[in-house]
C-alpha cells in the first residue's frame, strides 16, 4: 500500500513537471519533499532541536563543569554538541536513498527522461539543504537557550561580549555548512551500493562522534573535521558520477 502510494505521487508529481517544460532540480527537490515521510521527519528535527537546546547547560552543570568558565568555551561545547545532527543526514539518507532502492519505487524515476545523475543531484542537494536549515535554527534554539537558563540560574561566568556573539554567529555558520556534508560519508558506500540503513546510521554515529574525541586521541580536531567534510565531498562525488551505472536493484 505504501509502494502504490508513492508511485502514484511520484507520477502525478513528474506528470505536472513536465507539463512545465524542462524537470529543474528545483521542482525535483520539491518531489523529493512530497514523497518523504514530512510528518515524521519534522517530528525528529523536533526532538533532535528539544533535546540539543538543553545539553550545553547539561553538560556545564553535570559532566564538564570547566565548560562554564566563559562564554568562549561554552560556545566550543555547542560546536561539538550541534554534531548531533549528523545523525539527521544519515536518517534522510536512509529515506531518500536507501528506502527508495528498497521499495523499488526509484526505478519509476528512472523510467522518466531525467538524467540519473541530476535525479542524484537533486536528491543530494535537498538533503544538504533541509540539514543545513535544521542546523542552522539548532544553533539558535540552543544559544537562546542557554543564555536565558544562564540569566535564571547562572551557570556561565561572566557575560557575552561583542566578541563572544561574533564568535557564536561564526561557529553557527561554519558548522552548519560542515554537518550536512559530513552527514553525506556513509551515502555512497551504505546508501547506494549496499543499501543499507544500520550501517548507515551507524557509519553517522561514528562521524558525529570523532571530532568530539579527537582531544582524547590526540588528535587536532580542525583537521578531523576537514577529513571528515572532505570524505563527505567524495562520497558525494562518486555517488553522482556512478548515478548512470548504479543499477535499479
Amino acid at each position: 500500500l505504501k509502494k502504490s502510494k508513492n508511485i502514484r505521487v511520484t507520477w502525478k508529481i513528474i506528470s505536472m513537471i513536465k507539463l512545465m517544460g524542462e524537470i529543474k532540480l528545483f521542482n525535483l527537490m520539491r518531489l523529493e519533499w512530497k514523497k518523504l515521510k514530512r510528518l515524521s521527519v519534522i517530528s525528529e528535527v523536533m526532538i533532535y532541536w528539544l533535546i540539543l537546546m538543553f545539553m550545553p547547560v547539561f553538560f556545564i552543570k553535570i559532566v564538564m563543569p570547566f565548560m562554564g568558565e566563559s562564554y568562549a568555551a561554552a560556545i566550543e561545547l555547542n560546536s561539538f554538541i550541534q554534531m548531533g545532527l549528523i545523525l539527521l543526514g544519515g536518517s534522510l539518507i536512509s529515506q531518500v536513498f536507501i528506502e527508495e532502492y528498497k521499495n523499488k519505487t526509484i526505478s519509476l524515476s528512472f523510467g522518466y527522461p531525467i538524467s540519473r545523475k541530476k535525479l542524484f543531484t537533486a536528491k543530494v542537494l535537498f538533503i544538504y539543504i533541509f540539514v543545513f536549515l535544521a542546523a542552522v535554527g539548532s544553533y539558535v534554539f540552543t544559544g537562546l537557550t542557554t543564555y536565558l537558563l544562564d540569566l535564571i540560574t547562572p551557570i556561565i561566568n561572566g557575560q557575552p561580549t561583542n566578541t563572544d556573539i561574533f564568535a557564536f554567529f561564526k561557529s553557527m555558520i561554519a558548522g552548519s555548512l560542515m554537518i550536512p556534508l559530513i552527514s553525506f560519508i556513509p551515502l555512497f558506500i551504505f546508501g547506494i551500493l549496499t543499501r543499507g540503513t544500520i550501517p548507515t546510521v551507524i557509519c553517522s554515529i561514528v562521524c558525529m562522534n570523532l571530532p568530539n574525541f579527537s582531544t582524547f586521541l590526540h588528535l587536532n580536531q580542525d583537521l578531523i573535521l576537514l577529513v571528515l567534510c572532505l570524505l563527505g565531498a567524495l562520497s558525494i562525488f562518486l555517488s553522482i558520477k556512478t548515478a548512470e551505472s548504479a543499477g535499479e536493484l
